[in-house]
C-alpha cells in the first residue's frame, strides 16, 4: 500500500484547480501527497487514490468506486465509504485511518459513519482518533460522516459531546460544537434546533471563552447559524456570557456570533 509521507514541510498549496501543478495532481491522485488546500483535495481523482490503495479490490468496486466521482463532494465520500466497508469490512477501516493521504482518511471516517450495528457511544470513540486528526479535511469529514447519527439521537448526542467540551485537545472541542451546527456546512439543517437553540447550550456554554480561535469561530458560527431563526435569543445570551465573562475569547466569540444582526 502507498502511503503519502506525513512529516513533510508545509506546502502551500494551489487556490484554484488550474493552479494545481500535473505532477502534484497526480501526486495527489495515487494517495503520495496530502492536499494542502480545500481546492487540491477536492481536484484530485478518488476513482484512481483507490486503485492505488486498494489494487486487489474487485473490478465491480472499481467501476462503482467511478460512478460515485460523478456525485458531489460529501456524496462520493459516503458512497465510496460505504463501498469499502462493503467490500473490505472493518478492517480496511484501521488500514485507511493509518494511511498518510487525508482522502484515504477521510474514507475512514465514513466508513465508521455507514456502520448501522454501532452505538452513538462506540461511533463516537471510533471518530474521535479522526476528529483529532492533523489534517484540516480528515477533522471536517469526521464530523460529516457521523452528523447523519448525531442528528438521529440528539438529545443523547449532545450528552455525549458535552464531555467532550473539556478535552485537551483543541480539535476535540471544536467537534463538540461544528458537528452539530443548526445549519452546517456541506450537509442538511438540524431543524430541531434550528426550532430550540437552546438546546445546543450544554456544547456552547462550556466553550464561550475557549482559548483556542478554532474552537472560537466553530462556536460563533453556531450562534450565528441560530441567529438567522432567532436573532433575539442570540443577542440576548452573548449579553448573559459578557456579563459573566468579559474576557477577550468570549468578546471575540460574541462579535463574530453577531457579524449579521443590526
Amino acid at each position: 500500500m502507498t502511503a503519502a509521507t506525513s512529516h513533510q514541510p508545509p506546502r502551500k498549496g494551489a487556490s484554484r484547480a488550474a493552479d494545481i501543478p500535473a505532477e502534484v495532481l497526480q501526486a495527489l491522485s495515487r494517495g503520495e501527497l496530502e492536499s494542502a488546500t480545500l481546492t487540491e483535495g477536492l481536484a484530485l481523482d478518488q476513482a484512481l487514490l483507490l486503485r492505488a490503495t486498494f489494487p486487489e479490490l474487485s473490478p465491480a468496486a472499481l467501476k462503482a468506486a467511478e460512478s460515485a466521482c460523478q456525485l458531489g463532494i460529501l456524496k462520493r465520500m459516503s458512497a465510496i465509504g460505504a463501498l469499502m466497508l462493503d467490500e473490505r469490512g472493518t478492517a480496511a477501516i484501521e488500514q485507511c485511518r493509518s494511511h498518510g493521504a487525508d482522502t484515504v482518511r477521510g474514507w475512514a471516517c465514513f466508513m465508521i459513519g455507514a456502520q448501522t450495528e454501532l452505538t452513538l457511544a462506540a461511533r463516537l470513540a471510533a471518530i474521535r482518533p479522526l476528529a483529532a486528526d492533523p489534517h484540516f479535511a480528515v477533522r471536517e469529514w469526521a464530523w460529516l460522516a457521523v452528523r447523519p447519527q448525531l442528528v438521529q439521537e440528539l438529545e443523547a448526542a449532545i450528552n455525549q459531546l458535552a464531555v467532550w467540551t473539556t478535552a485537551p485537545c483543541e480539535s476535540l472541542r471544536r467537534f463538540a460544537s461544528e458537528a452539530l451546527r443548526p445549519r452546517g456546512v456541506w450537509c442538511r439543517h438540524i431543524d430541531a434546533l434550528k426550532r430550540h437553540p437552546e438546546r445546543g447550550l450544554p456544547l456552547l456554554s462550556p466553550l464561550r471563552a475557549d482559548p483556542s480561535r478554532y474552537v472560537q469561530d466553530s462556536v460563533a458560527n453556531w450562534l450565528n447559524d441560530a441567529a438567522k431563526d432567532h436573532p433575539d435569543w442570540v443577542n440576548e445570551l452573548c449579553i448573559q456570557w459578557l456579563q459573566h465573562d468579559p474576557c477577550p475569547a468570549t468578546r471575540r466569540i460574541c462579535q463574530r456570533a453577531r457579524r449579521n444582526l443590526k
